[in-house]
C-alpha cells in the first residue's frame, strides 16, 4: 500500500471514529442540559474557535510543507514554530475573552470562553507536533491521538453529566482530550527527532520568513472560521441563546459528514501537486473531473436522505428540539457545494493560486455576514441556514469560475456529472417521502439506498472506469501528503 493510501486510510478510520463518538457525545449533552445551556456551550466554543486562528497563524501549514521539502531541517523549523506560537497563544486567549466582553455576553459565557482558552492553547501545541509528523509522512500517530482524545473527552464529559451536569466541567472534558493530544504528539516528535525538538527557540531570520509564508494560510483560516461560526454569534445577539442551541443541533448533524471529502483531499491535493510539478495539466484535469464526480456521489444521498427524513430522525435523537427540523432540512443542502468545493480548493492550491482561494474565502465571509444580518431577523434560525447555503454556493461558484483558467475544463463536464447524480438523489428523496409514513424509517433508508444506486446505474453515473480512476488517485505517491486538519467543536 502506498504512503498516501496508508495515511488516508489511517485518518479516514480515525475521523469516522472521532465523528461517531463526538456526535453521540453532543447528542447526550444537548438532551441533558437543554437548549439554553447548549447555546452557551456552543457559543463559547465558537468564539475560541474563531480566535484559534491567532494562536496558530497558519504556521502549522507552513511547517508541514517545509518539513516535507526538507526533513533535515525539521528540528529547527519545529523549535522556531513553537517559539512563535507561545506569544500567539497568549494573544489568542486574551482576544477570545476580550471579544466575549466586547460583544456583551453574559458573565457565564465570558467565564466559559476564558476556560476554553485552555483548549485553544493545547490545540495550538498539538497542531504543531502533529504537523511535524505530517511533514514526515506519518499520520498514524495523529489518527490514534485524535481518536483517544475524543474518547477521553466523551468519558469525562459523560461522567460529569451523570454526576453533576455543569458547563465548566464539559469544557474541562474537552480540555482533557486536547491536553492528551498535546502531550502525546510531543512525545512522538521527541521520539523521532530528539527531545531538543520540543524546546521552543526563536531564530529571527527563520521566524520572519515563516510569518510571511503563513500570512495567506492565516487569512484563509480566519475567513473560514468567521463564516462558519459568525451565525451562532449573530443568533445569540438577535434571538438569544436558546436559538443558538437549536441551531447547534442542525449544525452538528450537517457537519458530522464533513470528514468524508476531507480524508479524500488527503490524497487529492498532493496528487494534483505532483501532476502540476510535472507540467501534466491534462492529467490534472482528468483527476479533478473524477474528484468532482466522487464528491458529488458522496454528497447527494446524504443531502436528499437527511432532508427527506429530518422530521423522523431528529425527534428520535433530539426529542425537545423540534424547531431544529426545518433549519436542518435547509442546512443539509450546504453539503452539495461544500463537498464539491474541496476539489476546487485543492486544485487552486496545487496550482499555486493560494491568494485566489484566500480572496474567495474573504468574499464568502462578507457574503455570509450580510446574508445573516438580513435573513436572521426575518426568518430566525432558518435564516441562518439559508445564509449558510447562499455563502457556500457563492464559494463554490466563484472557485469554479477560475478552474478553466488553470486546467482544460468545461462547465458542461460538471453538469454531465451533477445532473444524473442529483436526479438519482432527488429520486431517492422522493421515494423516501412517499414511504416514510408507511414503513419504519430504517427500512425506508434501505429502500432509498437501493433507489439511489439504481438511479446511478441507469443514468450511467456509476461505472467501473470511475472506480479505477479513484483507485489510481489514492494510489499516487507524491512527496508531501497534506491532509486538511479536522477541528472539532
Amino acid at each position: 500500500m502506498s504512503t498516501i493510501a496508508r495515511n488516508t486510510l489511517y485518518l479516514t478510520a480515525a475521523s469516522i471514529a472521532q465523528k461517531g463518538i463526538s456526535f453521540v457525545y453532543f447528542t447526550v449533552i444537548a438532551n441533558t442540559i437543554g437548549k439554553g445551556a447548549t447555546g452557551d456551550y456552543f457559543l463559547a466554543l465558537s468564539i475560541t474557535t474563531i480566535l484559534s486562528v491567532v494562536s496558530d497563524w497558519g504556521l502549522s501549514s507552513v511547517l508541514i510543507r517545509e518539513i516535507a521539502k526538507k526533513p533535515e531541517d525539521a528540528v529547527r523549523l519545529t523549535r522556531t514554530t513553537l517559539g512563535l506560537k507561545i506569544p500567539l497563544i497568549v494573544i489568542g486567549a486574551l482576544g477570545s475573552v476580550g471579544l466575549a466582553v466586547i460583544l456583551g455576553f453574559e458573565s457565564q459565557v465570558v467565564y466559559l470562553v476564558a476556560l476554553a482558552t485552555l483548549i485553544l492553547a493545547a490545540d495550538a501545541i498539538s497542531l504543531t507536533f502533529f504537523g511535524v509528523l505530517r511533514g514526515l509522512q506519518n499520520l498514524r500517530y495523529e489518527s490514534l491521538g485524535i481518536m483517544i482524545g475524543q474518547l477521553i473527552t466523551a468519558t469525562i464529559g459523560a461522567i460529569s453529566l451523570f454526576l453533576q451536569p455543569a458547563l465548566p466541567l464539559l469544557i474541562i472534558a474537552l480540555f482533557a482530550g486536547s491536553f492528551w493530544n498535546a502531550i502525546y504528539s510531543a512525545t512522538r516528535v521527541a521520539k523521532h527527532l530528539g527531545k531538543k525538538a520540543i524546546l521552543p527557540m526563536i531564530d529571527k531570520v527563520q521566524a520572519w520568513i515563516m510569518l510571511k509564508w503563513s500570512l495567506a494560510f492565516a487569512l484563509a483560516s480566519l475567513f473560514v472560521k468567521v463564516y462558519s461560526y459568525v451565525d451562532s454569534i449573530m443568533l445569540s445577539r438577535l434571538l438569544g441563546k436558546e436559538a443558538v442551541g437549536a441551531y447547534a443541533v442542525a449544525y452538528k448533524v450537517t457537519y458530522a459528514f464533513q470528514f468524508l471529502p476531507m480524508a479524500f483531499v488527503g490524497a487529492l491535493y498532493p496528487g494534483l501537486s505532483s501532476l502540476f510539478g510535472q507540467g501534466k495539466r491534462k492529467e490534472a484535469a482528468e483527476v479533478f473531473d473524477n474528484a468532482i464526480w466522487y464528491t458529488l456521489l458522496l454528497a447527494a444521498p446524504i443531502v436528499f436522505g437527511i432532508a427527506s427524513l429530518a422530521d423522523k430522525i431528529l425527534p428520535i435523537l433530539y426529542p425537545t428540539y423540534s424547531e431544529s427540523i426545518v433549519p436542518l432540512t435547509i442546512l443539509i443542502f450546504v453539503l452539495l457545494p461544500l463537498f464539491v468545493d474541496f476539489p476546487i480548493g485543492s486544485l487552486l492550491n496545487a496550482a499555486h493560486r493560494q491568494a485566489t482561494k484566500t480572496a474567495i474565502m474573504g468574499a464568502t465571509m462578507v457574503v455570509n455576514i450580510i446574508a445573516n444580518a438580513i435573513l436572521i431577523p426575518r426568518y430566525g434560525i432558518s435564516g441562518a441556514s439559508i445564509a449558510a447555503l447562499i455563502s457556500f454556493t457563492f464559494l463554490f461558484l466563484v472557485g469554479l469560475w477560475f478552474v478553466p483558467k488553470i486546467i482544460p475544463y468545461r462547465f458542461t463536464q460538471l453538469l454531465n456529472h451533477a445532473l444524473p447524480i442529483l436526479f438519482s438523489g432527488a429520486l431517492m428523496g422522493g421515494v423516501v417521502l412517499l414511504l416514510k409514513s408507511q414503513l419504519h424509517f430504517l427500512l425506508v433508508i434501505g429502500v432509498g439506498a437501493v433507489t439511489y444506486v439504481t438511479g446511478l446505474i441507469l443514468t450511467g453515473s456509476l461505472t467501473r472506469e470511475h472506480g479505477r480512476h479513484v483507485l489510481r488517485l489514492i494510489g499516487r505517491k507524491p512527496a508531501a501528503p497534506i491532509v486538511p486538519i479536522d477541528e472539532e467543536v
